[in-house]
């Protein structure tokens, strides 16, 4: 099951209190444009765009067809370059085995390559009750745990932190940490940088173990690959003795040729670069060189399920890039911590119904109506994800796993009062006449046209009313006018 921010409130709680943040929004409005017009820049540059994100989705969609020949290529290759291959059904089952690697070699600290799968199964969490300390790498993920705080984005978790905060964050947590922040430490990022580096230095320098995941896995020669801005996952990857890498099972490409299609994708549709500045590939132990223990943890963890429904599989095709937040007008406004899971944004929608299941959790099935399907993540997605219509699928699914609930629903209920009410004449007259004079009533001001709205109702009518407006019942009903126009004696002499 994907991880989910324990006591968060339901998307449309959390979306109506981020909305009244203003420094929120401010940040979000300034990171995620700064993002889009870098990405737009770049991928204008390349003619075949379309063309590349169409092969990728078919590379993609031929994977998963046989997704288990290409994980067992991938056991079988790995194993034979000296690496340790676990399968991990869940959540528990991949932390348990990290924990026991850590054991195993007398470790009670790793540091970690940024990745979306160990906090999809927290694994962080899962080591602290084991007495192992996890450090992140990643500069925004560090300090997003520094501020014991939860990241907001796929790729800059740390996006609805301005400098002035992060400075404060660095002057105040960092020395409960290790290495203090120097004390003239100014919000400028370079500076910033720079006490990040030296406090992570010596934890890259004593540590025995580290922890990444892989953004793509080659299933023929059993490479795994990183790709990351910094070069703190390569820190992680190249001096310590044990390295484990927890897999989600979609990762998998069949060969290098299939590699570079997506290394020409990735990076301009998440940072925006032509290529990432550092990309990272290893293949099992070498002797002599980096880890020399290397354990793959292959994950499943709700991906099968994915994989089951033959609509929604092609949510299996992504690739984290992160470009569908970036255009989003929800995620915009309210910040990737509204949707209460490490995956946020249109994908987010899609993933944690998928992986977690529909049904069981309110806050997870709210996820996928949060969304106005204006179609913008389709457009960007470098794989060619249909995210809208995904979106609907999923919408779907949650009213159809509710189907069978014998409790009364809201809106049930007010199907069953508007058929009682529409099935005979006279009530519907009455309806009518009431209608008529709620709008006189309650008309808050005019719309275009000259019609007013209503702005609010009594319960239950404030739970529409409290987000939209109602358009104002007209004053003289359709059969009102009909009979004062004498249209219905007309009609009777012809």
């Amino acid at each position: 099951m994907a991880r989910t921010f324990v006591g968060m409130p339901p998307f449309p709680v959390a979306a109506r209190s981020a909305l009244s943040d203003t420094r929120l929004r401010r940040n979000l409005a300034h990171a995620t444009g700064t993002i889009r017009e870098k990405r737009a820049r770049v991928v204008a540059e390349v003619e075949d765009w379309e063309d590349l994100r169409r092969q990728a989705a078919a590379v993609k969609d031929a994977t998963l067809a046989r997704l288990d020949e290409h994980l067992l290529t991938l056991e079988a290759a790995l194993t034979a370059r000296g690496a340790t291959v676990h399968w991990a059904r869940d959540a528990a089952d991949a932390c348990a085995v990290v924990a026991d690697v850590a054991r195993a070699h007398g470790v009670d600290e790793v540091v970690k390559v940024k990745s979306m799968a160990t906090q999809e199964i927290g694994l962080n969490e899962a080591l602290a009750a084991q007495g192992i300390a996890a450090w992140e790498t990643d500069l925004a993920e560090l300090i997003v745990q520094l501020g014991d705080d939860l990241p907001s984005h796929i790729l800059v978790p740390a996006i609805h932190r301005g400098r002035a905060e992060v400075r404060e964050i660095f002057r105040t947590r960092m020395a409960a940490a290790g290495r203090p922040a120097p004390d003239d430490l100014t919000d400028d990022p370079a500076a910033l940088a720079g006490a990040a580096r030296l406090h992570l230095r010596e934890k890259f320098l004593r540590a025995r173990m580290a922890v990444s995941g892989a953004n793509f896995a080659v299933a023929e020669t059993g490479t795994l690959v990183v790709v990351e801005s910094e070069g703190n996952g390569r820190m992680c990857l190249t001096l310590p003795e044990v390295l484990v890498s927890v897999v989600g099972i979609e990762k998998v490409v069949p060969t290098f040729g299939d590699l570079d299609l997506f290394l020409r994708l990735l990076p301009r549709s998440s940072t925006g670069e032509r290529m990432n500045p550092y990309t990272s590939t290893w293949t099992g132990v070498t002797p002599g060189d980096g880890p020399q223990e290397v354990h793959v943890v292959l994950l499943d963890n709700g991906r099968t399920r994915a994989l089951a429904d033959e609509v929604a599989r092609p949510v299996l095709r992504c690739i984290r890039c992160s470009a569908c937040l970036n255009v989003c007008p929800v995620y915009e406004r309210v910040g990737g911590h509204a949707y209460g899971s490490v995956y946020p944004g249109p994908i987010g929608a899609i993933l944690n119904p998928m992986l977690t299941g529909v049904g069981s959790d309110p806050a997870t099935d709210a996820l996928p109506y949060a969304s106005t399907l204006c179609g913008a993540c389709g457009d960007v997605c470098p794989v060619a994800i249909d995210i809208p219509g995904l979106l609907v699928h999923e919408r779907v699914r949650v009213v159809d796993a509710h189907r069978a609930d014998p409790r009364p629903k809201p809106e049930a209920l007010a199907m069953r009062a508007a058929a009682w009410v529409l099935g005979d004449s006279r009530r519907m007259a009455l309806g009518e006449r009431a209608s008529g004079l709620a709008g006189r009533l309650r008309t808050r001001r005019a719309a275009p046209g000259g019609r007013g709205v209503l702005g609010w109702l009594p319960f239950p009518g404030s739970r529409w009313t409290g987000a939209r407006d109602l358009p104002t019942p007209p004053v003289e009903s359709f059969r009102a006018w009909w009979r004062r126009t004498g249209r219905d004696e007309g009609q009777g002499r012809r």
